[in-house]
């Protein structure tokens, strides 16, 4: 005994073998068998996993998909602004689901041949992510679903291969790529790069319709290029194909800039692979004199220097439109292709087009009206300010122009201070963007089209509401007009009361509600009483609150705090009769850990815009407002109110009320700081009046958290 022990201690085999089925491999055929054909379930019930070919057991479950699982966290931090550069397909599935085995060989073929061409590809388990399938609107698996821009479309076909890519390709705008049919067209195509401020893309190839793989890469570059596709096997396109020597069996992609009789740069190969087309479009984004249209293409090609060895410099021409600066433009247009480089851009803007630029540049001065200007500038950081030099006569493009331009940007390479001048420079006009009635019926037909969806395509539970609000509205007319008849008929048969009897009760019962109402908001005091949460009261103000009582608390920090209790004050001031109210404030500085705890409970599932906080340490909570109900552990929570969506709320600098004192009573300031910390505050007293109804959204927790 003692040696079969030692032989089997001393292999390292026969010891695996003891460890796992008990034996050190006399019986081993009889233990794997066993092994292989019974599992435990739960401890207590076995199985025959062989008799139901179903991997129930996770040590067999597929692992393809385990790159692709998506989180709450990450689809709302990364999947859906990644979703406006390219469409994502998302499978919902589940454990005990034979549907999704079902459909498995056709999801793993189509999701690898999709993500070759550009396709995000996502699974979500319901079981372990039930609040994102949940806040994708799915309620069985399997379900397939698309995303694109934000916006979610659910697949509603048999799970073929053909479906699916169809399905991708149905997600994608319609417009994204022009067909060229014929010479003219061609030049009208092409001719559009001065309207549109972009280059644009020729796609010569042998297939009738536009392949898939260059849908895709359309709607990704689509802020910055233009696409067209040219069916070389069309009648009519030889004449296009033979002057630009066209191979009409290999495809063939060409950009054109402001030339439009010859392509800037030619990339030709039997199987066009997307890293190929990447690389390509990559170092073609951009005209060789690219027109500054809006802050972001500045800020791309002008990007703030990042050390003294990444200097890059903007050489700017400022103009006008018109046949009377065509020559001045023409001239710089030759100048920046001849001398171009990685640390030069070279662009031009309008001046009438952006008059608050071109004056912060020119000073408005005389010998520039009228006249192109050539600026060689540097930006220093992002909040606008730049170095700046200006050549001292206007820009007509004649030699003695080019010399003088060429010798400064000579100059500029060992003296970095040559650019003297400073500036801060506002953010430039948009100058494409649609007009407001334009995007607000886009808007329409989107909401139209999603409701026409969800009617035909949603199951009962996602109808339920809807039927619901639409009878309860019906009943509620068909109410109201069976109850106008009645009392039509029966004022008939009573005699009216005489008109000074009916005024004078009138009267007496107005009045009679109005002190009723009233009584309870009448302040007691002339002044709002105020006061900081600390641990020293966090329990008597918070914890132990009694029954039926709410403390308001303001978020607030050292510089904000004088401001924003004045503001404060006022606001709540008309409600602090009610007894039930306690009005405390809370240091952000201190207390910043505890505040985005509570947050935590008041995520907002609702559909995510399409701009996110990279900065989540650095959020400014100043100027939330939180109403705490200690006994039943909620709390309503009111966000700022935004400078930017109401025209004219931000109001003057006035004094406030000498009737209304708060503990921390402070100087009013009239800058326009000042008056957007108050503009925080805006609409806090319609909030207040909801809170008292009891109609806001209650996030409740646990329990309290620690104040430290």
């Amino acid at each position: 005994l003692l040696l079969s022990t030692s032989q089997i201690l001393s292999n390292e085999e026969k010891r695996a073998n003891f460890d796992r089925y008990g034996d050190a491999g006399e019986s081993q055929g009889y233990s794997q068998h066993q092994h292989r054909q019974f599992h435990h379930f739960h401890e207590g019930f076995y199985f025959d996993e062989s008799f139901f070919h179903f991997p129930f057991n996770s040590e067999r479950r597929d692992t393809s998909d385990e790159k692709y699982l998506l989180h709450f966290s990450h689809y709302i931090n990364e999947i859906v602004p990644d979703s406006f550069k390219k469409p994502y397909l998302i499978k919902i599935t589940s454990d005990w689901c034979f549907s999704c085995i079902h459909i498995e060989p056709v999801w793993k073929e189509v999701a690898q041949e999709l993500e070759a061409l550009g396709v995000g590809i996502g699974v979500v388990h319901a079981g372990y992510e039930r609040r994102l399938a949940h806040h994708l609107g799915a309620h069985s698996t399997p379900s397939l679903l698309g995303l694109i821009n934000g916006k979610i479309t659910f697949f509603h076909n048999a799970v073929i291969r053909e479906n699916l890519r169809q399905f991708v390709e149905n997600l994608l705008p319609g417009n994204l790529v022009e067909k060229v049919r014929s010479n003219k067209n061609y030049i009208r195509f092409l001719s559009n790069w001065k309207k549109e401020n972009k280059p644009h893309v020729l796609l010569f190839d042998h297939m009738p319709v536009v392949p898939l793989l260059y849908k895709l890469t359309a709607f990704a570059y689509r802020d910055y290029l233009s696409f067209g596709y040219v069916y070389v096997g069309l009648r009519g396109t030889e004449e296009l194909s033979s002057q630009y020597n066209i191979n009409v069996y290999t495809p063939t992609m060409m950009i054109f800039k402001e030339h439009i009789d010859r392509p800037a740069d030619v990339v030709q190969a039997r199987d066009m692979k997307k890293q190929l087309i990447d690389d390509f479009l990559s170092q073609n984004k951009f005209l060789m004199v690219a027109r500054l249209t809006n802050q972001r293409l500045f800020q791309e090609l002008c990007p703030v220097k990042k050390s003294h060895r990444q200097r890059k410099h903007c050489v700017i021409l400022l103009t006008g439109e018109g046949d009377k600066f065509a020559e001045a433009y023409e001239a710089f247009l030759t100048f920046a292709v001849a001398n171009t480089k990685d640390t030069l851009k070279f662009v031009h803007i309008y001046n009438d087009r952006q008059p608050e630029f071109a004056d912060a540049l020119l000073m408005d001065e005389e010998k520039y009206r009228g006249k192109s200007a050539v600026v060689i500038l540097e930006r220093r950081n992002n909040a606008g300010k730049i170095a700046y030099k200006t050549l001292e006569e206007a820009w007509q493009g004649s030699k003695e122009d080019n010399f003088i331009l060429l010798d400064l940007l000579d100059q500029l390479r060992t003296d970095p201070g040559l650019l003297s001048s400073e500036t801060v420079l506002a953010d430039l006009n948009d100058e494409l963007a649609p007009m407001f009635l334009i995007r607000w019926l886009y808007s329409m037909l989107d909401y139209i089209s999603d409701c026409w969806d969800s009617l035909f395509h949603s199951n009962w539970r996602e109808m339920m509401p809807l039927l619901s609000l639409l009878f309860s509205a019906l009943f509620i007319l068909f109410g109201t007009v069976i109850v106008q008849a009645f009392s039509d008929s029966s004022d008939t048969r009573d005699s009216p009361p005489s008109e000074k009897e009916e005024t004078t009760a009138k009267t007496e019962k107005n009045d009679a509600s109005f002190s009723k109402e009233s009584n309870s908001r009448i302040p007691k005091k002339g002044f709002v009483e105020v006061t900081e949460l600390t641990d020293i009261n966090y329990n008597s103000n918070l914890v132990r609150l009694r029954p039926g009582h709410m403390n308001v608390v303001l978020i607030l920090s050292n510089s904000t705090k004088t401001i924003l209790l004045q503001k404060f004050a006022l606001e709540v001031y008309t409600f602090t009769g009610s007894s039930s109210l306690h009005f405390s404030f809370l240091s952000l500085d201190k207390h910043r850990e505890w505040l985005e705890y509570l947050l935590e409970f008041a995520q907002d599932a609702a559909p995510i815009p399409n701009q996110y906080d990279k900065h989540f340490l650095e959020r400014d909570y100043t100027g939330y407002v939180l109403a705490l109900n200690g006994h039943k552990k909620y709390f309503c929570l009111f966000k700022p109110h935004r400078s930017g969506d109401e025209g004219g709320t931000l109001g003057s600098c006035e004094d406030y009320d000498s009737s209304l004192h708060t503990e921390a009573r402070g100087k009013s300031s009239c800058s326009p700081g000042s008056r957007f910390i108050k503009n925080k505050l805006h609409k806090l007293s319609f909030w207040m009046e909801r809170l008292l109804e009891g109609s806001l959204q209650r996030f409740y927790i646990p329990s309290w958290p620690a104040l430290d």
